[in-house]
């Protein structure tokens, strides 16, 4: 698999830099994630951010939190709480087991399965933003072999769209992204 904290590690570095794209004119915009404007995906973000700081701290994930408010400073609070996270599973390197949904799994795999959630989400970031920014081909081509084991046919359509056709020569990014239901083009 990899080291799952180096991808979440990577994936938080580039989800950073989709922040800073971030105005709150552009809070209405629609994402690639269907259903949702930027305001709503980064809320989503941030629960995501919050599930995996409770998966370090505590060692248990549960797949339906309760609601959430989130600060009206959002992408300030997004921010420091990815900081933070890193911080936080840096301390326990990742190791360990993590109860999700009362299910042990190794945290390796937990940081992996995040890395995917932050990144792919960071590309819808800088997308509804009007930015082309792909993720880095060695962290996509990275998270592409990872997909698998988190995403099947039992997912599709409530949690990821189908799967988009892509040429067989596209990038690892584009590849990535039509896995998981989005048009990279």
């Amino acid at each position: 698999m990899g080291d799952g904290l180096d991808l979440l590690e990577r994936a938080i570095g580039y989800t950073l830099g989709s922040l800073r794209l971030v105005s709150l004119d552009a809070l209405p915009r629609a994402t690639p994630c269907r259903l949702w404007d930027l305001g709503d995906l980064l809320g989503h973000l941030d629960d995501s951010l919050l599930a995996l700081s409770e998966a370090a701290d505590l060692g248990v994930v549960a797949l339906d939190p309760p609601g959430r408010a989130h600060p009206a400073d959002l992408v300030g609070a997004l921010r420091e709480r990815a900081c933070h996270l890193m911080g936080e599973w840096t301390a326990t390197g990742g190791a360990g087991t993590i109860s999700v949904a009362g299910s042990p799994l190794p945290g390796d795999l937990v940081a992996g399965a995040g890395a995917i959630e932050v990144a792919v989400h960071g590309w819808d970031v800088a997308r509804a933003c009007d930015t082309d920014r792909p993720i880095p081909r060695a962290l996509a081509r990275e998270l592409l072999e990872l997909s698998p084991l988190f995403v099947s046919g039992a997912d599709r359509p409530a949690r990821f769209a189908a799967p988009v056709a892509v040429s067989p020569l596209a990038g690892a990014c584009d590849r990535l992204l039509a896995f998981l239901g989005r048009d990279p083009g």
